[in-house]
């Protein structure tokens, strides 16, 4: 079967929507603007996201001339055009109460509108020059403000496979792909959860190499497009069938990539897996 790109997404702000694209530039650290910002608490710089503020799904963001301006949305607050300081003032933030070092502070007008959007006092920064963080797992990789790696992958047959599972209980609604934020959606193969085996993959000029598993929180049950929850699906199902015991029996979906040849990679491409890992 012949495996290609069905979907590029990239989330310019850590936790907020995505912007879907046909054509990405992939760098060290992911696509280009993948989680270049972060909100995080105004008092002691920790990480927001959906885990506990959910609403931050329906905050719209666009990058703007290369990146050098932001243009902001959400419900219930006036829209924001935002100048980004690349080199802003520096503000210690952390995430899973692990310090990142500093990061460069957006200003008082940005950090005023996503206090009011979120309801709790908030401030954006941006990853600063000279940020170096390191990934982990097989191929640990680089990254920005995600979690802890560059790319997200998954496929059109984890989701169709999910999906029939969850058809099976008929109490529930098919879940759409978003609710896992990948950064790319294979498609073609149609062996659910393929992409935990492929080890080494070419898509365009771009090659990606295996991290890990990707372990899911409570984020999956937010409904992308409103901000509100809406479980217990995904969750309940992979439940039954994708526990990862060593890691607390969280449940698993996708699969976590480090880049290993940046390029460009596109819609359609057709994608090579260089390396599985046997069944």
């Amino acid at each position: 079967m012949t495996i290609t790109v069905r979907e590029l997404t990239y989330y310019p702000v850590k936790g907020c929507a995505g912007t879907t694209v046909d054509s990405a530039q992939v760098l060290g650290t992911g696509l280009e603007h993948d989680r270049t910002f972060m909100v995080v608490d105004a008092a002691d710089g920790a990480f927001r996201s959906q885990r506990t503020h959910p609403s931050m799904a329906a905050i719209r963001v666009e990058v703007l001339e290369a990146g050098a301006a932001l243009a902001l949305s959400a419900e219930g607050v006036e829209p924001l055009r935002l100048k980004v300081d690349r080199d802003g003032p520096r503000r210690e933030v952390s995430m899973f109460d692990r310090p990142l070092g500093a990061a460069a502070d957006q200003g008082d007008e940005v950090a005023e509108w996503f206090s009011d959007a979120l309801g709790a006092k908030s401030r954006l920064v941006r990853v600063a020059p000279g940020f170096d963080r390191d990934g982990w797992g097989e191929t640990p990789g680089k990254v920005n403000f995600a979690d802890a790696h560059a790319v997200l992958v998954a496929s059109t047959a984890s989701l169709d496979g999910l999906n029939a599972r969850i058809a099976t209980r008929g109490d529930a609604a098919p879940v759409p792909m978003d609710r896992f934020r990948p950064n790319i959606v294979l498609t073609g193969n149609d062996e659910p959860h393929f992409e935990d085996r492929v080890r080494r993959m070419i898509l365009g000029s771009v090659e990606l190499a295996y991290s890990v598993r990707a372990m899911r929180c409570n984020v999956p049950l937010v409904d992308q497009r409103t901000g509100r929850r809406a479980g217990p699906e995904p969750v309940r199902t992979l439940a039954t069938y994708r526990r990862e015991p060593e890691y607390k029996n969280k449940v698993s979906f996708g699969a976590k990539n480090a880049v290993v040849c940046e390029g460009v990679v596109t819609v359609g491409d057709t994608v090579e897996v260089a390396e599985w890992l046997s069944r």
